[in-house]
């Protein structure tokens, strides 16, 4: 049976632009009983077919379009050509002398709403986040072994967003015999990555070029590395020539996949000193300590992943940021960031700028960050830029 999501009049025109969600407030109605993840057809208030998309009753993205053709088939041929689209394009992207561990699907920039699949060596991590993949999660992962000829695959749908889409989270193998860590190399160093246990899909494959950044521009630099995770800035920056590196993180377990990362790349561990805490906290005690430093990394992990959350997260980043703002020596470096996707480029430039000003710093930007290009980000769908990152020195 053919399932149909109605528009309201006038609510076409996002759908139009090739904008991939419609939202509850858009649907005037749905015909048929479709359920989580079925695919229907898209139909504007006039009647005509705008295209093709998966349903969910239970989120406030109603429809998450598949294809803006009416006579598209949504089916096993739909995502072998898509994804075959997708893998191709790293493919050109990445030169597989710098690194084996890339994103191959960025989600709705690639045309598959909520699919992310990240290449570590000889394992795809794979994170379903919407219904619409949840249907064809099993097709996809064979479709995918066959296009890259990797047969480890281990799904890691446990992020947030799936309670937003009425989805439990859950990880599993999906193919391939269980393999808790794998090593990857990128740009000279090498990483290992937790994949059952690790943030996100393991390893933060967006900061690839933020991290050679870093690298260049710490040398002789005492710096401080917040909510380092395992270590990858940690590392770039003792390879390039920091004279002293102090990581922070929460998490034990993080930080010893930190040491160890430092282990396997030869450096020598007294270079650097690892504080398990709380960020805030440690740039507090920090301040109250008239510690200096001449470059400061901040990558905390997503402040505010809705829209909602904005305004917290914004005072999040502004606490932070002041903070570090006072413990740098003039001349020193900031390299902050933000992976929210509610936080704008602008608006987070602005909260840095408070920041400095409530510092009683005149800072400059020397450089803008955003993620690696195999991070794809669709022409039409800006949501997908969620990684910006300044990086501000002390005049």
């Amino acid at each position: 049976m053919m399932f149909s999501l109605k528009l309201k009049p006038d609510r076409e025109k996002s759908v139009l632009l090739h904008h991939p969600w419609i939202f509850s407030g858009a649907v005037e109605s749905v015909i048929g009983d479709p359920g989580p993840g079925e695919t229907v057809q898209v139909v504007s208030a006039k009647g005509e077919v705008l295209g093709w998309a998966a349903y969910n009753s239970a989120s406030q993205i109603r429809g998450r379009m598949w294809s803006w053709n009416p006579e598209e088939v949504i089916d096993q041929t739909f995502f072998e050509h898509t994804l075959r689209q997708a893998v191709n394009l790293r493919a050109l992207l990445i030169d597989p002398e710098l690194t084996n561990a890339v994103r191959l699907v960025n989600a709705e920039s690639d045309g598959l709403p909520g699919l992310i699949v990240d290449r570590y060596a000889d394992i795809l991590v794979l994170q379903s986040l919407t219904a619409g993949i949840d249907q064809w999660k099993s097709i996809i992962a064979e479709i995918l072994s066959k296009e890259t000829g990797i047969e480890k695959i281990y799904e890691k749908s446990d992020a947030e967003i799936r309670r937003l889409e009425g989805l439990t989270a859950h990880s599993q193998w999906l193919r391939g015999q269980p393999q808790k860590e794998v090593q990857i190399y990128e740009a000279g160093n090498t990483y290992l990555v937790d994949i059952e246990g690790g943030q996100k899909t393991g390893f933060y494959l967006d900061q690839r070029n933020n991290r050679l950044k870093v690298g260049q521009l710490v040398q002789n630099r005492k710096v401080l590395n917040c909510f380092c995770y395992t270590g990858a800035f940690t590392v770039t920056a003792v390879k390039g020539g920091a004279a002293e590196v102090i990581s922070v993180d929460s998490s034990a377990d993080a930080l010893d996949m930190a040491r160890r990362n430092m282990a396997i790349n030869h450096l020598e561990l007294p270079e650097v000193n690892w504080i398990e805490g709380d960020v805030f906290h440690v740039l507090r005690s920090f301040r109250d300590r008239n510690l200096k430093f001449d470059a400061i990394i901040l990558d905390p992990p997503k402040f505010a992943p809705t829209y909602a959350q904005v305004e917290k997260a914004s005072r999040g980043y502004k606490d932070i940021n002041l903070l570090a703002f006072k413990l740098l020596n003039p001349g020193g470096l900031l390299f902050t960031f933000s992976c929210s996707g509610g936080v704008s480029r602008d608006l987070f430039q602005k909260i840095v700028a408070g920041a400095a000003q409530d510092a009683h710093i005149d800072a400059q930007i020397i450089d803008y960050c955003s993620q690696a290009p195999d991070h794809v980000i669709g022409l039409n769908f800006p949501e997908a830029a969620y990684l910006k990152g300044l990086v501000c020195v002390v005049r």
